[in-house]
């Protein structure tokens, strides 16, 4: 038998034993409790000395067994519980009716206790505990180290274990709730309104993406997990929901990598009356309240960069930089394609836009470290877009970039109902299948009258990857798309006696 199978028959027999005691393992309501921060920081305040307690200083808490130390009829336990680590002190003499239910305690389980706050003669912190009771008893024994684990995809696929093994991990989800929300206080502070629009769509749009697409057995139609909430947020601006934003989970049926996944997180904002450059400060605004709302820290790490998040942000024209990094003019599309031969990019087929984004791409992107804003994109790339005025082939949009990746992207958009349906005819005739497509009804809305307005996309998975430091989109997506697999045990756990997990 593995060591993993003895383990858990081990533990299953004093699930056995517990019942005989008359103990359930799996445990009922505790009331109460009160966080190991402030449990460690009510100790901290008291001042105690090694080796003092302060018996009319209590405190109820309760979590996870992480660390275990039998010492005779004395056994420390480390506890965690969301928030952090704090030892508990059982003795028999303090818990005797307890001591057969202590005496079954394992790595993993979960306990609640009750006791007086005092330090031992080493100066650690401790509860010492007079009330337990178990709340769950853990059948699987947990990893010796799961840091010591090579293989990452089995964190990713594991996360329950990955969570309460490495607190650092929590704490990046943590920071994503708390980016999250100062997002949503910002924009709601600038007189956003947060809405919901479909996930099942029966003609996707928004983006030049490939759809996921499922049935729909009363209606007996196809429909698609939206690539984008673009085309349904545009229609609230007809409406006369003049500044709409949403988090929205998107679907596109495309590659994984340490970038994508195919459900991501995607921030998307209308603002009739406004244009890009006010998408800009957006941007710029709700960066800032998200660092304000973490730490405050303008200039941060990711990987070997430091990035300077100060605001104002450096914008660049995109022929500017195609001709700085590619040194090519973005009207000379002989010497473009020229440069994509010698960069190995199959222009065959393709049209010069699309070439011409491919070289930037692989020329330009790597350059854009710091976070800045690119301008002026070539117009036939993007259909929903308004075109400047002096050059219709230019298109009013930019993106922003940090760590060579596409954080947002941005437009003043085309509201023109005429132009907008010869701009969908023209993708609809086109080559690639993640364009082909034309929504009739958002053409109607149009004619009814849509506001000159700006229109804004961030990629949240990848802004909360630069302001945590993760260098996976996986690192910040709790349960990222992975291939199936059995559910044998991740790990082969070592003997549990004084383990640290």
């Amino acid at each position: 038998m593995s060591t993993e199978g003895r383990l858990l028959e081990e533990r299953r027999k004093k699930v056995a034993k517990l019942r005989e005691l008359g103990v359930d393992p799996y445990g009922e309501r505790f009331d109460d409790v009160e966080p190991i921060p402030s449990v460690r920081a009510r100790a901290g305040d008291l001042g105690l000395d090694a080796g003092e307690g302060r018996e009319d200083e209590r405190a109820r808490l309760a979590g996870r067994i992480v660390l275990q130390r039998v010492m005779g009829n004395l056994i420390f336990l480390t506890l965690r519980d969301g928030g952090g680590d704090i030892q508990v002190g059982l003795s028999k003499r303090a818990v005797r009716e307890d001591w057969p239910v202590i005496k079954t305690l394992d790595l993993g389980d979960i306990i609640g206790a009750e006791g007086f706050l005092g330090k031992t003669k080493t100066g650690e912190i401790t509860v010492w505990v007079d009330r337990f009771r178990l709340l769950c008893k853990s059948l699987h024994a947990p990893p010796e180290k799961w840091h010591g684990l090579t293989d990452v995809e089995l964190r990713y696929r594991r996360r329950y274990v990955d969570l309460f093994s490495n607190p650092e991990v929590r704490e990046v989800f943590k920071a994503r709730s708390t980016i999250i929300q100062a997002i949503r206080d910002y924009l709601l502070g600038e007189a956003y309104l947060e809405v919901d629009t479909p996930v099942l769509q029966p003609i996707y749009g928004g983006a030049a993406a490939r759809p996921f697409t499922t049935h729909h057995n009363t209606l007996d139609i196809d429909l698609y997990l939206r690539i984008s909430p673009e085309l349904y947020l545009k229609r609230l601006l007809v409406g006369g929901m003049e500044r709409v934003f949403e988090f929205s989970r998107n679907f596109r049926n495309e590659g994984i990598s340490t970038q994508h996944n195919p459900e991501f997180t995607l921030l998307e904002l209308y603002e009739a009356y406004a244009d890009y450059q006010v998408m800009m400060q957006r941007v710029e605004g709700m960066v800032a309240a998200a660092i304000d709302k973490l730490d405050g820290v303008y200039r941060r790490k990711f990987k070997d960069l430091e990035l300077d998040f100060t605001t104002p942000w450096p914008r660049h024209k995109y022929a500017d930089l195609l001709r700085e990094y590619a040194g090519v003019e973005l009207s000379d599309m002989g010497a473009v394609r020229a440069r994509a031969a010698e960069l190995d990019i199959d222009d065959s087929g393709k049209d010069d836009a699309v070439v011409v984004n491919e070289v930037f791409e692989a020329a330009v992107e790597p350059h854009l470290m710091q976070p800045a804003f690119v301008y002026d994109y070539p117009a036939t790339l993007c259909p929903l877009t308004r075109r400047h005025a002096e050059d219709d082939s230019l298109a009013l949009r930019f993106e922003a970039y940090v760590a060579g990746m596409e954080l947002g992207n941005a437009y003043t958009e085309l509201n023109d109902p005429d132009a907008q349906e010869a701009n969908l005819s023209r993708q609809l005739a086109g080559q690639d299948e993640t364009m082909a497509v034309k929504d009739e009804d958002f053409v109607l809305a149009l004619r009814y009258g849509m506001p000159p307005a700006g229109g804004l996309g961030v990629g949240v998975d990848r802004l909360i990857m630069v302001l945590t430091n993760s260098h996976s989109i996986r690192d910040v997506i709790l349960f990222p798309l992975q291939r199936p697999s059995g559910i044998d045990a991740p790990f082969e756990p070592k003997e549990e006696t004084g383990t640290d997990v």
